[in-house]
Parts: C-alpha cells; sequence; structure tokens
C-alpha cells in the first residue's frame, strides 16, 4: 500500500468506519477508489466541525471545486485530493457529480432551516446519493448506470437516517435538517424543535422522520434484489440502515435522548450477511 493510500484508508476508518466496513467487501483492486471517495466525502461532510466560521468553509469547498476541475496532479501534497483525482481519471466519473456535491455542502456550513422536504431529498440525492452512484460507477461502469434511480432511494434512506444520528449535534449547534413542512404538520417549527428538547411535537417530527426513511429505504429494498453481486459493496451501507432505524424507534434510544448506536459485533454481522447474500426479493 502506498503511501498516500494508508493515509486515505486510515481517514475513511476513523472518519466513516461503516463505509469503511463496507470497501472491505469490494474486489482489492477497486478499494482504493471506494476509498478516494469516502475520504473525500468525510473531509467535504466535516468541513463545518473543523472550520466554525461560514466563510472560510466556504473558501475550503471552493479548494475541493478547483483541485477536482484541474485535475491531474492538482492538489500536490494532500493525499486525499491526489487520490481522489487519480479515481476521477482512472474511472471517468463525472466531475459535474462533485460540483453538485460541493454546492449541497454549503447548506452544512449555515443554520437556515431545511425548507421542505422535497429540498431534503434534493440535498441527500447530491450528496449520499451521488457518493453511492460514484461507487457504484468505480465497481461496475457497465451495470452502474442500470440503477441510478435506485441509487436514489437508497442515498435518502441513509442519508436521513444519517442525519437522524446527528440530531443531538445538530440541535447543539442550532442547526435542524427536519423539514419545515414535516415539523408544521407535527405542530411544531424549527425554532421551537431547536429549543424544545423532548416534546411531544418534537418527538411527532422525529417519527415523521424515521418514517420518511423507512419509505425511501422500503423501495430501494423492493428493487435491490435485482442488483448484481459487482455492485453490492456500494449499497452495503444500507445493511446498517434498518437496524439503526429499529433502534431509534425504540424508547430508550430516541435521537432525542442521544446517539443511537450499534455494536462493533452487530454492524460487522449486518454488512457480512448481506455482503454474502445480498438483498433477498419481497
Amino acid at each position: 500500500m502506498s503511501g498516500n493510500s494508508q493515509i486515505v484508508t486510515e481517514t475513511v476508518r476513523a472518519a466513516d468506519h461503516d463505509r469503511y466496513l463496507t470497501a472491505l467487501y469490494a474486489p482489492a483492486d477497486k478499494r482504493d477508489g471506494l476509498f478516494s471517495l469516502y475520504a473525500f466525502n468525510a473531509e467535504v461532510a466535516g468541513v463545518r466541525d473543523r472550520i466554525h466560521e461560514p466563510l472560510p468553509g466556504e473558501v475550503r469547498l471552493q479548494w475541493w471545486r478547483d483541485v477536482i476541475a484541474a485535475g491531474g496532479e492538482s492538489g500536490a501534497g494532500h493525499p486525499i485530493a491526489e487520490s481522489l483525482n487519480m479515481t476521477i481519471s482512472a474511472f471517468k466519473l463525472p466531475k459535474l457529480a462533485f460540483e453538485n456535491m460541493l454546492e449541497a455542502r454549503i447548506f452544512d456550513l449555515y443554520d437556515d432551516p431545511m425548507p421542505s422536504r422535497t429540498d431534503l431529498e434534493g440535498y441527500c440525492g447530491e450528496t449520499a446519493a451521488a457518493l453511492i452512484q460514484l461507487t457504484a460507477m468505480v465497481l461496475d461502469p457497465v451495470e452502474a448506470p442500470r440503477f441510478a434511480e435506485l441509487s436514489g432511494r437508497a442515498g435518502c434512506a441513509q442519508a436521513i437516517t444519517g442525519l437522524l444520528l446527528l440530531l443531538p449535534l445538530h440541535r447543539r449547534r442550532g442547526q435542524c435538517f427536519i423539514p419545515a413542512d414535516l415539523l408544521a404538520a407535527a405542530g411544531s417549527s424549527p425554532e421551537e424543535f431547536i429549543a424544545s428538547g423532548d416534546s411531544p411535537a418534537a418527538r411527532r417530527a422525529v417519527d415523521a422522520m424515521i418514517a420518511l426513511a423507512r419509505e425511501h429505504l422500503s423501495v430501494f429494498e423492493k428493487g435491490a434484489s435485482a442488483l448484481p453481486a459487482s455492485l453490492r459493496p456500494a449499497y452495503l451501507p444500507l445493511a446498517l440502515s434498518r437496524a439503526y432505524l429499529g433502534k431509534m424507534e425504540s424508547a430508550r434510544s430516541s435521537p432525542l435522548d442521544g446517539v443511537t448506536r450499534l455494536s462493533a459485533l452487530r454492524r460487522h454481522w449486518l454488512t457480512l450477511r448481506r455482503a454474502m447474500s445480498g438483498w433477498p426479493a419481497l
């Protein structure tokens, strides 16, 4: 393993262990490509954690735009940037997908509320769903285009689940990713949700988000039995989504009470089971 590859792999292992675990089930000659995508995603998803003011955060996202647009050896000295550009070139990945992902990530830097369910699904599509589709293109560029719509459903299910996992952090920051229309239907608002603690309206809003994630997950699972084995690693993170959502629905593990966790043993088992057997037809 080259120096860059080791750094990139360790970045994913530390920042996004669930995706790190799923990448290990990909063919050996594809793993560096997957790790470069996942490391890039971890970098841009974590900009707000490292840069606490919006304007410097936007500057950082613009740096990534420039590096990807320039291609080649731009970003020399930054292992993740170098690895990502090699992956984009080697697998002929569309740079527009990265541009759209970076544009969507600007939302993370501010405290503006998510306006609607449609806006939330668009955000999920440009982030998690795009990452799944790019991963599929690395794994099998011939088969990947057939499952673009399934990637959209998978990405929404995974991203909404992830936002629920991060809900305690977002509330402390004053962020609200639950769409305003879902909050209104639950009898709340973004401002009230952030300030209200564990109120009945907040519970209803969280339940609505869980239901939305389950809706997308159900559609994904109905189509997932058609996935060829070559593409399965791209969708393996979904193996954990149903378990996370199920635990969130229990009274003891509401996202309003703290971060929902699965044991390492259970995460390994769920991933292994899906890697070996896929998603049976429903």
